[in-house]
């Protein structure tokens, strides 16, 4: 008795027949079970047309008859595991080749004075050598107007009246030092006064630079987990699916086989839990928020960013 597991037949128009063309079967010399309907009536087997009921043979051979081949193959079986911490820092890199966000809070935050990184500033701006050659400049061009105007003057008025060797002229030439010592120094009064506002900005902004570093750093971190879990979801489903095709193939031999009845719908495999997700869709919309939100001045739309954002993320995350 053979028990067949592939047939195919072709219509020949002139014996208006199905004829056998190929067939895979094996010989069988054991028991066999009498089965008998549970009603005396009886049913015709279903008929398809021709070339439906070739394409279904021609399919079911290769889903059903290479069975082995299928479940030793999986389609998962040759993807490689995407590592987050190359695609996010690069290769070579870890997160634990970066400092702590609490290292990076203390190396930027301890030991910070406000009043000391004021006077610093101050210092740093008020007698930089951009201001100190101001004043070396201005000084070369009033003692150039001291010597080819004024003392010329005040020499020919001396000699006019004929007190060049007299005190009085020692007495002028000390007047004119006088006033060029007292012009250069208010020249230098006015211009550190006038640029006490760029000190006061420096300050600010190196007091905002170290705030940003922090909450950049923030964020970046937060983007990574958010990313790690994202990744491991892809990964670990990737793998699951890997390790149930044996079971999960047969779900595709019954749809194959029951095709002509309709489709059927399938279980899905083992992947990230809904928890996995909610915390990565929460991270996801707080990250987002926080950015969002950084376009408005105010902690308060910062906070509310952040919140509205964590609470989309959750949502999108569970469903």
């Amino acid at each position: 008795m053979k028990v067949y597991f592939c047939v195919n037949f072709e219509w020949d128009d002139e014996k208006q027949i199905y004829e056998e063309v190929y067939s895979e079967y094996e010989e069988y010399g054991g028991k066999v079970a009498l089965c008998k309907g549970g009603s005396s009536s009886s049913t015709g087997p279903v008929r398809y047309a021709p070339y439906i009921e070739s394409r279904h043979s021609e399919f079911l051979c290769v889903v059903v008859g290479a069975r082995d081949t299928v479940i030793n193959s999986s389609p998962f079986a040759g993807y490689v595991d995407v590592e987050v911490d190359d695609a996010f820092f690069g290769a070579g890199y870890l997160i634990s080749s970066f400092p702590s966000l609490y290292d990076m809070y203390g190396k930027f935050m301890a030991g910070l004075d406000i009043e000391t990184l004021f006077s610093q500033m101050l210092e740093d701006t008020v007698n930089s050598p951009v201001i100190n050659n101001l004043v070396a400049a201005e000084g070369v061009m009033m003692d150039e107007e001291i010597e080819t105007k004024t003392l010329p003057r005040l020499q020919l008025g001396m000699r006019d009246m004929n007190a060049v060797m007299s005190s009085s002229y020692v007495i002028g030439k000390a007047m004119l030092e006088d006033a060029r010592v007292k012009a250069l120094s208010r020249f230098s009064t006015e211009l550190k006064y006038r640029i006490l506002p760029t000190a006061t900005d420096r300050w600010k902004t190196h007091l905002e630079w170290n705030k940003n570093v922090i909450n950049m750093y923030a964020e970046i971190m937060k983007l990574y987990y958010s990313t790690k879990i994202d990744i491991d979801e892809v990964n670990y489903s990737m793998a699951s699916k890997n390790s149930l095709w044996p079971f999960t193939v047969l779900d595709f031999e019954r749809a194959a086989i029951g095709a002509l009845q309709g489709a059927a719908s399938t279980a899905g495999t083992a992947g990230a839990s809904t928890a996995q997700k909610a915390i990565g869709g929460a991270l996801t919309g707080a990250a987002a928020g926080s950015m969002i939100a950084g376009a408005f001045k105010g902690a308060s739309a910062g906070y509310v960013g952040i919140g509205v954002g964590a609470i989309l993320g959750l949502a999108s995350g569970l469903l």
